[in-house]
């Protein structure tokens, strides 16, 4: 029999995950002698990052290190302006509809409160879980990108996760198939790279607030550098089985330009029972 623990042990181990997120990429110590905003000094103004390079073929290069510039969207994806079992108020990355809540069927908007009410220790993430598209985006802990020929390689350091996206106009797999991850291909539109995401499993959410999707989700994603360390990404999601019209988000993608720093092993297992030793107040305090 799987192992339950209870709400309150699981919105630990989500505050846990969160603070060193947020400590160990989104709030990064800037490196030394620069300011939060890469000038040189205490307080110094922003330096405005230069132009993109291109590969030989004229394509954008956006190979390096990002984070998401919204880390209030691991909590909930939706705008949430007051804090609500545990999870922090914050700004939502939903910008269509306006509004900030995603387009639920009727049935799917109450499956959604009682998952939110009565099953946030089913996040598949909290179990160690892929993240799913778009989610894994915006997972805490930064992803590396890379561009070998007629390709684009994304590694996460969340969950060990990958994405191959051919850029060869390959077709995806047969319907049936269904993964964490679903199935990538791409193509360049100018200087946008665009990814059409089929083929998703439906048990992994958007977030930890309970938002969910079925095995019938369809994204279109979009990634636009700006420049050198600014990508915009954006996402149209579409599942008719679960909302009544598709619905879009979007952020920043910044890049980590810290000297050194380097994805590192992520210590955590698919399917994670041993919660309870996350945190110091269930078991996990000082030996």
């Amino acid at each position: 029999m799987t192992k339950r623990f209870s709400l309150p042990l699981q919105l630990a181990v989500y505050a846990v995950v969160a603070l060193l997120a947020t400590v160990f990429v989104f709030g990064q110590a800037p490196p030394p002698g620069q300011g939060r905003g890469g000038g040189k000094g205490k307080g110094a103004p922003p330096v405005k990052a230069g132009p993109f390079a291109r590969l030989p073929d004229g394509t954008p290069d956006i190979q390096g290190i990002w984070n998401a510039g919204n880390f209030a969207a691991a909590d909930d994806v939706e705008d949430h302006l007051v804090d609500r079992f545990q999870i922090r108020a914050g700004k939502g990355i939903i910008v269509d509809p306006p509004g900030g809540k995603i387009p639920y069927q009727d049935w799917a908007l109450a499956k959604k409160k009682d998952l939110f009410e009565h099953h946030m220790y089913e996040d598949p993430e909290a179990h160690c879980t892929l993240s799913g598209v778009p989610r894994q985006m915006y997972a805490p802990f930064g992803f590396q990108i890379f561009q070998p020929k007629g390709n684009v390689v994304i590694f996460f350091e969340a969950f060990h996760a990958m994405r191959i996206v051919p850029l060869n106009g390959s077709p995806h797999p047969p319907e049936a198939i269904k993964m964490y991850e679903g199935d990538s291909r791409g193509h360049w539109e100018k200087d946008t790279l665009v990814v059409d995401v089929t083929n998703q499993n439906d048990k992994t959410w958007f977030d930890m607030a309970g938002n969910f999707h079925s095995d019938q989700i369809h994204v279109v994603e979009r990634y636009t550098p700006v420049d050198a360390n600014t990508i915009n990404y954006e996402a149209t999601i579409s599942d008719p089985k679960t909302y009544t019209r598709p619905w879009t988000i979007a952020f920043p993608l910044n890049r980590n330009t810290r000297p050194g720093y380097e994805l590192m092993e992520f210590a955590c297992v698919e399917g994670e029972q041993d919660l309870q030793h996350y945190t110091a107040g269930e078991g996990g305090g000082k030996k």
